[in-house]
């Protein structure tokens, strides 16, 4: 069944019904809490040190905006057998949000299978209730993209590609490292620890195993087989060293490797770009350049979405996706299907696509 769009609007008055019949919302809450629902989770866009007065949209000329993101959590959730349902809301009245970013919050939990439930923040209402054209603008946009994703639902939520897969379980630790691993552009699968996918090296080169309270047996499997296995615990005994480093050490194990970290992660989002190095470039399941304030994610069937969090991308930037494909097409809420240019380069098939605002999916065929 297609996603519900569910939109929370407390104090419903008879005066705010054309506004909401703009938005064509299956289902109107008031303040009660939605079973099942996720309510942690961070408001997406980005924050940059150069930032002036906590105004998100000003960026920084010499240094990479941090992507503030919470599709992942959808990803994780659905892992562990839960709703990947997602409620957090934007509450501090001291640092505006752009309007948009209320639409940003949809896509990256329709993209990562789940659904979020549309709170609008008490700037965004107020500037709805007045008729203020950029209030009124972000609107009619999320109304178009709520319908273009209903639409397109059969492109969303299939399992990413297996290239890298982490492992899962409840708590916070292994849950921020499936945040950076996205953030970083890993487009990793994620599995939950109690139900370890059988190995298959030659479509997952790196399981991550880190973060848990203890590795399952069944992870060593993917090592005996030829893949290279993460952890940040305890090495078995009598595995053969075969390389130390200051952080970590590598052991062989059959056909392939265990790589122990001395300690506990600390940074996760340097473990994260450790992760796919391991992976290797050639490898990679997804990478894009040009578009700091993007994050990839490569799913079965030949898609490869691209969604920004930042400012509308108006230059053209590049793009690649394990696979090779003979054609690629954009897709965008914002217009027609548009036909790009494929590239060869090796395993992997690249496009350029011209300009995405919020979400951009390339379909290979």
């Amino acid at each position: 069944m297609p996603q519900p769009l569910i939109l929370r609007w407390p104090n419903r008055e008879a005066a705010h019904e054309p506004l909401l019949a703009r938005l064509g919302a299956d289902q109107i809450l008031g303040e009660e809490a939605v079973e099942g629902a996720l309510t942690s989770g961070l408001w997406p866009g980005i924050r940059s040190p150069g930032a002036k007065g906590g105004n998100p949209d000003v960026a920084s000329a010499s240094r990479e905006p941090w992507v503030d993101a919470s599709g992942y959590l959808a990803a994780v959730q659905r892992a562990l057998g839960r709703p990947g349902l997602l409620a957090h809301q934007h509450r501090n009245p001291e640092q505006g949000v752009p309007f948009e970013s209320l639409e940003l919050a949809l896509v990256e939990a329709r993209v990562n299978g789940g659904n979020f439930v549309l709170s609008v923040e008490p700037r965004y209402r107020q500037a709805l209730l007045a008729g203020e054209a950029r209030a009124l603008g972000a609107w009619s946009s999320l109304g178009r993209t709520a319908a273009w994703l209903r639409q397109h639902e059969g492109l969303f939520g299939r399992p990413t590609l297996p290239t890298l897969t982490a492992l899962v379980e409840p708590g916070y630790a292994t849950t921020e490292i499936a945040n950076l691993l996205f953030r970083r552009g890993g487009s990793p699968r994620l599995a939950a620890a109690a139900n370890v996918p059988k190995p298959d090296p030659e479509r997952t080169a790196v399981l991550v195993a880190a973060g848990l309270k203890e590795v399952p047996a069944a992870a060593w499997e993917h090592a005996a087989a030829g893949a290279t296995v993460v952890i940040d615990s305890a090495p078995v005994a009598g595995w053969q060293r075969i390389k130390e480093d200051l952080d970590r050490t590598v052991y062989g194990v059959g056909r392939g490797q265990v790589v122990a970290y001395h300690k506990r992660v600390q940074d996760p989002s340097e473990f994260a770009l450790d992760c796919i190095d391991l992976v290797t470039h050639k490898r990679r399941a997804a990478r894009l350049w040009n578009a700091p304030a993007a994050i990839p994610l490569a799913t079965a069937g030949g898609l490869l979405h691209v969604i920004q969090y930042g400012s509308p991308i108006e230059v053209e930037i590049q793009a690649r996706v394990q696979g090779v494909y003979r054609s690629a097409t954009l897709l965008r809420p914002e217009g027609p299907p548009l036909p790009l240019k494929l590239y060869r380069r090796g395993t992997m098939s690249e496009v350029f696509p011209p300009s995405i605002q919020r979400l951009g999916v390339v379909q290979f065929e």
